[in-house]
């Protein structure tokens, strides 16, 4: 396994998993765009992964697409000494998967995003040990411990019911914080609609699709009078929050749902007047406890804060270095 600049490759099998440009074949971990790119002539991937890349970038986004259920097990490479993959679940978003590569008597896991906390849009996080455990550190410093999804959606609902003439505007981003917001107010016991930004609309539907119970969702643009908006709750990307589009809405209350929240210069940069701090990521305590899961031969980490991480997974007796691969870190996809 080397670093390219097109990302992380494999030689014995000739792939790429998650690579920045086109490439012949690529593993895709999950949909996310800094992952997960068009253009590739062959993509490996969970089915729910290729529906999202398809959703996003249209049908024709490879020449060829296959879907790898999860444990079933694809070779690769030369067939007399092929590299064997395997996807198992990484609990970050729908359809999102590690890759796990064996070849000769060694195996590889490559984590993607994951997290550690109950999702109920996607199966949990699977341990498995392997020789070399490439991690994901996005969050990968002490200071960051996210607090329980249970509490911050309590803040948004205790903020409606103290500002009852607000429209509380949530920015979240398309894939995977808006549907899991989503179902955080469903399980908090909130019935009514929730509107929505017409860029969230097709992939809510495609987890509706999938099975996954959303609620009632409107489309602000299905909305003729937006002052009726008072009092309700609208999701909207980030980038929403301070464009034109929302100063049709009225007396709006400015929410942010994302890890990043947790840095009160984040959260003023967002110009949010309520903060959730939401992730789709492990914090901290998550990556050191998946570390001792996990228990590999050696670390290597990627994509986050890789200097914290690898001093920690040093003391704690693993071999680790850090692959710091560009343009993994795309705060509009993920956090």
């Amino acid at each position: 396994m080397t670093v390219h600049q097109k990302g992380l490759y494999c030689a014995p099998a000739d792939c790429y998993i998650d690579p920045m440009e086109k490439v012949d074949t690529a593993i895709i971990t999950h949909g996310h765009a800094d992952h997960a790119r068009p253009g590739h002539k062959r993509v490996i991937a969970s089915a729910p992964t290729l529906d999202i890349m398809r959703t996003r970038y249209g049908n024709d986004m490879a020449r060829q697409t296959i879907a790898l259920a999860s444990g079933h097990v694809k070779a690769l490479g030369d067939a007399g000494d092929p590299v064997y993959l395997s996807l198992v679940p990484a609990g970050h978003i729908l359809g999102s998967c590690q890759a796990v590569l064996s070849y000769r008597d060694q195996r590889l896991v490559i984590s993607g995003d994951y997290k550690r906390r109950p999702d109920p849009t996607c199966p949990p996080f699977e341990v498995t040990p392997c020789d070399v455990f490439i991690t994901e550190a996005t969050f990968g410093l002490p200071v960051f411990k996210h607090p329980p999804i249970e509490r911050e959606i309590a803040k948004l609902l205790n903020s409606l019911a103290v500002f009852p003439h607000r429209c509380h505007l949530v920015g979240t981003y398309a894939l995977g914080k808006c549907q899991r917001v989503l179902l955080a107010l469903r399980e908090a016991g909130y019935t009514k609609p929730v509107y929505l930004h017409g860029a969230l609309l097709r992939l809510c539907s495609l987890y509706q699709r999938y099975g996954i119970e959303l609620g009632e969702l409107v489309a602000v643009s299905d909305v003729d009078d937006k002052s009726t908006l008072a009092g309700e709750i609208v999701l909207a990307p980030p980038s929403a929050l301070a464009d034109r589009w929302s100063r049709s809405l009225p007396e709006v209350r400015t929410v942010m749902a994302s890890g990043w929240m947790q840095i009160r210069a984040r959260a003023r940069q967002r110009k949010a007047e309520l903060p959730l701090i939401i992730s789709d990521h492990c914090d901290w305590p998550e990556l050191i406890s998946t570390l001792r899961d996990v228990s590999p031969q050696e670390v290597w980490v990627t994509h986050g804060r890789e200097d914290a991480l690898v001093y920690q997974a040093r003391t704690m007796g693993f071999k680790a270095q850090a692959l710091s691969l560009i343009g993994y870190e795309n705060e509009d996809e993920s956090g």
